[in-house]
C-alpha cells in the first residue's frame, strides 16, 4: 500500500484503512512475540548486552527488520532501561542484580508496518515499592487505552493516565510521549500522558498510535546523560514503562501489541 494514499486530519494525523490493521496486528504480535520470549533471559548476573544480542537474534530469526538498529546512529535491537533510567536504556556488559527491575522496548519492521512495545521485568525479585510502582504504570496504561475511541481527545488520554498516577503519589514524566506510527516508526501526533480533558486532537477511527507513559517514584523531571539517548530521573527514583501500539476503530480500539502468552505484565 502506498501510504501517501491515506487520508490526514487537519492536524496531520494519518487515517488509515481497515485493511491496514491486520498489518498492524502482525507487526505487534512479533514484536510482543519476542518480548515474551525475552523474560527467561531477565535474571540476577545476566548484562543487558546479551539479552539485546537474543532479541535481534529473534528479530532476524522472523525474517523481520529492527527498526532501531540505524536509527539516528543507534545501534542495537532494543532499548532496555533499568531501574532509574527512565528510556533510551543502550545494553551493554553491566550485570543485573536481584531486585533490578526494567523494561526493554523492541520495534520490528514486518512487511512495512512497524510493530512497537515496551514492558517491564524483574531480575530476582522486586522490592515492594518497585512492584507496586509497576502496577500503577501498567494500569495507567491501561486507563489511557479506556479513554481511547472516536469522539475523545488526547487530552482525555493524558489525563486519565495523570489523574490515576497521582493519586497513588507517582509522578508522570512530561519529557517524553507517544506518537503516531504505521508505515514509518514516529509520525503525528505527540501521545502526552498527562493533559486536561477535551483538549487536542479529536480521535479517529483510523489513527495509530502508541501509549507508553514513563512514571517515576519520585520527582518527574529527568536529564539525558553524555551518551546522548539514556535518560535518567534527576532524584535518582525508580521508573517504569509499559507501552502498547493502538488503532483507532469505530467504536474503540484494539491492541495491536497484546502478549501472546499473557506476560505483558511480570507479576500479574
Amino acid at each position: 500500500m502506498d501510504d501517501t494514499r491515506t487520508r490526514l486530519t487537519k492536524d496531520g494525523i494519518r487515517l488509515y484503512e481497515a485493511a491496514d490493521f491486520a498489518g498492524m496486528h502482525a507487526a505487534g504480535r512479533l514484536a510482543a512475540d519476542i518480548l515474551d520470549r525475552a523474560a527467561p533471559l531477565v535474571y540476577p548476573g545476566q548484562t543487558t548486552a546479551e539479552i539485546d544480542q537474543a532479541v535481534q537474534s529473534m528479530v532476524e530469526e522472523a525474517g523481520a527488520t529492527s527498526a532501531t538498529i540505524g536509527y539516528k546512529g543507534y545501534q542495537h535491537a532494543t532499548c532496555i532501561s533499568v531501574n532509574h533510567v527512565v528510556c533510551h536504556g543502550i545494553p551493554g556488559s553491566k550485570k543485573l542484580h536481584d531486585g533490578d527491575i526494567l523494561n526493554i522496548d523492541v520495534t520490528v519492521i514486518v512487511d512495512g508496518w512497524y510493530g512497537d512495545t515496551s514492558r517491564m521485568y524483574v531480575a530476582g525479585k522486586p522490592s515492594r515499592k518497585a512492584e507496586r510502582l509497576m502496577e500503577v504504570t501498567h494500569d495507567s496504561l491501561m486507563k489511557g487505552i479506556e479513554m481511547v475511541r472516536p469522539g475523545n481527545t488526547f487530552g482525555d488520554i493524558g489525563h486519565a493516565i495523570q489523574t490515576f498516577v497521582e493519586a497513588h503519589r507517582m509522578s508522570v514524566v512530561r519529557d517524553f510521549c507517544g506518537h503516531g506510527l504505521g508505515r514509518v516508526f514516529h509520525a503525528p501526533p505527540n501521545v502526552l500522558h498527562y493533559g486536561r480533558p477535551g483538549t487536542g486532537p479529536i480521535l479517529e477511527e483510523g489513527m495509530f498510535f502508541t501509549i507508553e507513559p514513563m512514571v517515576n517514584l519520585g520527582r518527574p523531571e529527568t536529564k539525558v546523560l553524555a551518551d546522548d539517548w539514556t535518560a535518567v530521573t534527576r532524584d535518582k527514583s525508580l521508573s517504569a514503562q509499559f507501552e502498547h501500539s493502538i488503532g483507532v476503530t469505530a467504536n474503540g480500539c484494539e491492541i495491536f501489541t497484546l502478549s501472546p502468552a499473557g506476560k505483558f505484565h511480570p507479576t500479574y
